[in-house]
């Protein structure tokens, strides 16, 4: 069975942007992602080590940006999800993220699922 574990709108400052102009600034982000992995073992034990840590998730996806840059937010996508595949060991993932940069939109996204 898959179930999800859910970060929504975690805030991040990445600098990110096709322009290097955009780039030179980190801007604000918001990055939601759904994480599936079976969470019966851990939930059986009651133990943290038998799930994938959110916090530590959050904590990686903070620093995730620093000495970095990308020119799109789809790039930035696939490497986030490959990341939590990875590093965390997700049986899958959707990440999106949110971009404010067009004031006649409450925001831009890109969401992939991997």
């Amino acid at each position: 069975s898959m179930d999800t574990i859910i970060i929504r709108d975690l805030a991040v400052a990445y600098h990110v942007g096709v322009t290097e102009a955009e780039r030179a600034q980190a801007q604000r982000l918001l990055l939601s992602l759904e994480i599936g992995r079976d969470l019966a073992a851990a939930a059986d034990a009651d133990d943290l080590s038998q799930t994938i840590d959110y916090y530590a998730v959050c904590q990686r996806l903070l620093h995730f940006g620093e000495g970095r840059n990308w020119k799109l937010i789809e790039t930035l996508a696939y490497e986030i999800a490959a990341l939590v595949r990875t590093e965390f060991l997700a049986t899958a993932v959707s990440v999106e993220v949110k971009k404010f940069v067009l004031p006649e939109t409450a925001y831009v996204a890109v969401r992939v699922a991997r």
